[in-house]
């Protein structure tokens, strides 16, 4: 089968590209913004891309298209697609028809920490000899691509609760059929797509109702956004996160013992940052033991665990100076990278810089916690081109210790002028933040 992906450089849409090409599918694809990590690993798997959605690859006559949520009504490419009657299929709809109706599927779902708990519970399965299949929406560093096929049951799997496809507005996970659940956290998010936080719980709901009888839900015990999920109707058992009658964690945060039901299951010696990681190994963990690993094998993986890219990354250092990439862009996220950080560095100077780049920041739907998430900053700078709000107004609360810039240039200036010795610099973005980290190096050196 040939399958063109439109929109194939997102992290998702990348990551069935590269298991349709594993399955044996022709893939070619197109998309309009194109930047690592995705588009270095499509180049190294030879799938052909194509910049720009131009209906010149109509000639291509590929089996079926594969429509990204990137694609809207208007998009030239589609409007040919629908015309000319042509059959397409969302993403999430095709990988669960060709690659998930015969797995064991273990889907990670939340607001905050999918991609890094999907990282930690494919390790484990991989640590564990179990040879999992996996979609990432990021690079998990032990494997260095973030999707793999393999001719075993268990397939590991990033589960998002944006629209599924123009045509699809369900969230994506309804698709995937999971027989293991983890629900992470579930706070409010995609202001473009859900108007309160209810609309994304519904969405939840119709999720564990997917759920097999003898399947299991692991769920955050501490938000009473997933309590109120699981009441609305659950046919499956539930094991709680953080709480005493279920799955919790003592010690610190590189260094910390797994309990169960209030006994010791294991130690976790690892390198990672912050309290809210201790809390996504928890769930990889409990998520394990489901699959048949057990916890003392799953803590002894994790200590060989090497993140995600994007996910308090070192880009560089120079004089001295720690330049680190992360992917926080929610208050919550970024509150909590920055106190990790914190915790890592003591005293020393953190400069956080961020870019609102996610639909939900355009819109300024968080504006008012902005300032609250960057309190823990020594110094913050806010690249506020694109807004629909005033940054400046949001961040004022920051007093003199913010500088908000609507010039590439300039912002990258102004830190480098601002950077000195022992500094941490953390930039935040879901995008590419036109290059940022290369450029600060350069300048700081």
């Amino acid at each position: 089968m040939h399958i063109h992906i439109l929109g194939i450089c997102g992290t998702f849409m990348g990551g069935i590209a590269a298991i349709a090409r594993a399955a044996g599918h022709k893939v070619t694809g197109c998309d309009a913004n194109v930047y690592p990590p995705m588009s270095d690993q499509l180049r190294a798997l030879d799938i052909d891309l194509i910049e720009g959605f131009d209906t010149a690859q109509l000639a291509l006559k590929p089996d079926v298209f594969v429509i990204g949520n990137v694609v809207t009504r208007g998009n030239a490419l589609m409007e040919a697609i629908l015309n000319q009657n042509l059959p397409y299929i969302s993403g999430p709809q095709w990988l669960a028809e060709n690659v998930l109706h015969d797995k064991w599927v273990l889907a990670v779902a939340g607001t905050h920490g999918k991609t890094t708990t999907t990282s930690m519970l494919a390790w484990i399965l991989e640590d564990a000899g179990l040879n999992p299949g996996f979609l990432v929406g990021g690079i998990p560093q032990n494997f260095g691509i973030s999707a793999r096929l393999t001719d075993l049951p268990f397939f590991v799997i990033e589960a998002d609760e944006y629209d599924t496809a123009f045509f699809d507005k369900r969230s994506k996970f309804v698709h995937y059929h999971p027989r293991t659940a983890i629900l992470n956290n579930l706070e409010y998010d995609h202001a473009d797509i859900f108007p309160d936080l209810h609309a994304i719980e519904t969405q939840f709901h119709h999720l564990v109702r997917t759920i097999p009888s003898q399947g299991l839900v692991i769920a955050n015990g501490t938000e009473d956004s997933l309590k109120r999920v699981i009441a609305r109707g659950c046919w499956t058992p539930v094991e709680w996160l953080g709480s005493q009658d279920g799955w919790s964690a003592q010690g610190g945060e590189t260094t910390f013992s797994v309990y169960f039901n209030g006994v010791k299951q294991g130690d976790v010696n690892w390198s990672l940052m912050g309290a809210h990681n201790v809390h996504n190994a928890l769930a990889a963990i409990a998520a394990a033991r489901h699959a048949g690993v057990s916890t003392a094998v799953a803590c002894e993986a994790l200590g060989k665990f090497e993140n995600v890219k994007r996910r308090m990354e070192i880009r560089g250092v120079v004089n001295n100076i720690t330049v680190y990439d992360d992917f926080a862009h929610h208050p919550t996220a970024i509150t909590t990278t920055v106190a990790g950080l914190r915790n890592k560095v003591g005293d020393a100077r953190i400069i956080a810089v961020l870019e609102p780049r996610s639909n939900t920041m355009k819109q300024g739907a968080m504006k008012d916690a902005l300032a609250d998430s960057l309190a823990a900053a020594d110094l913050v700078f806010c690249y506020a081109a694109n807004l629909d709000w005033d940054a400046a107004a949001a961040l004022a609360p920051l007093g003199n210790r913010v500088q908000v810039h609507h010039n590439l240039e300039q912002l990258i200036s102004a830190i480098a002028s601002a950077a000195r010795p022992h500094d941490h610099i953390l930039v935040m973005s879901n995008g590419g933040f036109g290059g940022i980290h290369e450029q600060l190096l350069k300048r700081l050196d």
